[in-house]
């Protein structure tokens, strides 16, 4: 492919494969079932997430729901239903069993249960997403001991108003805004 030369756009999965994630979600709760000897309500499953990441398990007051993103499933279907699918019902299962907030989104329980399921505890999805349409978000450069890292506006916000702090998946250490860099995109 020449340069400035767009890829074609990916096309959503249909009813048929979505019907299959779904499937594939219900089996990952009941085997949370049998690993827990006990019921877990089901969520709804649905295909509205856009942007960069493939999943999303949220809460919205007491309702709670896994969000797939469609077309990052059509370019990669298997690999979605294979790593995808377990990872977010994981964070579901974690959340019913340990509801108030005692556990990190990729701590220890939920990379139990991972191998429980028998799937990869990674937590990144590093995949070519030409052709997947996303949004364009600034970000904001932080630091830790480690390593740089883009944080969105969001995330800063959050940060600046004081209501939430982040820590490096690799060091654990605190992410410390960088102003003078000037990595703003």
């Amino acid at each position: 492919m020449n340069p400035g030369q767009s890829t074609a756009v990916v096309q959503p999965i249909g009813s048929l494969e979505q019907r299959q994630v779904a499937q594939r979600t219900e089996n990952f709760i009941v085997r949370a079932e049998h690993i827990f000897s006990r019921r877990f309500d089901r969520v709804p499953v649905l295909f509205d997430l856009r942007g960069r990441a493939a999943g999303m398990f949220k809460v919205i007051g007491k309702r709670r729901l896994i969000r797939y993103n469609p077309w990052i499933f059509a370019k990669y279907f298997e690999e979605n239903l294979r790593d995808t699918v377990p990872h977010e019902v994981a964070h579901y299962i974690v959340h019913e069993v340990y509801p108030r907030r005692t556990t990190r989104p990729h701590g220890q329980a939920w990379k139990n249960l991972m191998a429980e399921f028998g799937a990869d505890p990674g937590v990144t999805f590093d995949r070519d997403l030409d052709g997947v349409p996303q949004r364009s978000q600034r970000t904001h450069r932080y630091h830790c001991g480690c390593q740089l890292h883009e944080v969105s506006t969001t995330r800063h916000n959050r940060v600046q108003r004081r209501r939430m702090r982040y820590h490096c998946c690799s060091c654990d250490g605190l992410l410390v805004y960088s102003p003078l860099d000037r990595g703003e995109n």
